[in-house]
């Protein structure tokens, strides 16, 4: 496995090749991060969402990189930037981890008017989305992550990630039967469906 280090080089590497390839900047933010280089970090997830306004996550991980910098006035303007667009698209858990973050700071959480319909009563419901969908018959892969995905996101949610992953594959130019690839693509499929650390974890503790 390449070391932190390495992958930090390649990721700056892709950034300066493709400078509008929003996935590679969230890559070298997600690695800066791991370094403890918070500064950075917020720097790389800005510069994702710069290209890809929609992209909640990114405003998430941007804020709390910026709270660990002890700068909590940017913090706030971007976290509160991020939960218009995580509520207004029904991001759900970017949302979440958004108030979350806000309440830290001692910031009112605001109401925004979401995007996504009522569910009907009975139906399954994407905890990455929030929205009522169709639960997936089996977990897509083995293992507790698999079977926490099955529990807990759509069917839709997940056919919208491999579209996502196909990108994610494409852009950084992953080869999966590579192994520190294929560790990439799957850190980028735990980001998508709301896997944080902690929780990735907590899932293969007992694997």
């Amino acid at each position: 496995m390449p070391s932190l280090e390495d992958r930090i080089a390649q990721f700056e590497k892709m950034c300066r090749e493709d400078p509008d390839n929003d996935m590679a900047h969230f890559s070298l933010g997600g690695a800066y991060n791991q370094a403890g280089r918070f500064d950075d970090a917020a720097a790389s997830f800005a510069k994702c969402f710069e290209l890809n306004p929609g992209f909640s996550k990114a405003y998430q991980l941007a804020g709390a990189a910026l709270m660990a910098t002890q700068d909590t006035e940017r913090a706030k303007k971007v976290l509160l930037d991020g939960y218009h667009v995580a509520a207004t698209k029904g991001d759900l858990m970017p949302k979440r981890a958004i108030a979350e973050l806000l309440e830290q700071l001692g910031e009112p959480v605001p109401q925004v008017e979401s995007d996504a319909p009522e569910a009907p009563v009975g139906s399954f419901i994407c905890q990455v989305t929030g929205k009522p969908g169709n639960q997936m018959a089996r977990p897509p892969f083995k293992g507790p992550v698999g079977a926490w995905i099955q529990e807990n996101v759509s069917n839709e949610t997940f056919q919208a990630w491999i579209r996502q992953g196909t990108k994610v594959i494409n852009e950084l130019r992953l080869d999966l039967s590579r192994e520190e690839d294929a560790e990439v693509y799957d850190r980028h499929m735990r980001e998508y469906l709301g896997i944080d650390e902690a929780m990735y974890e907590k899932l293969t503790s007992g694997a």
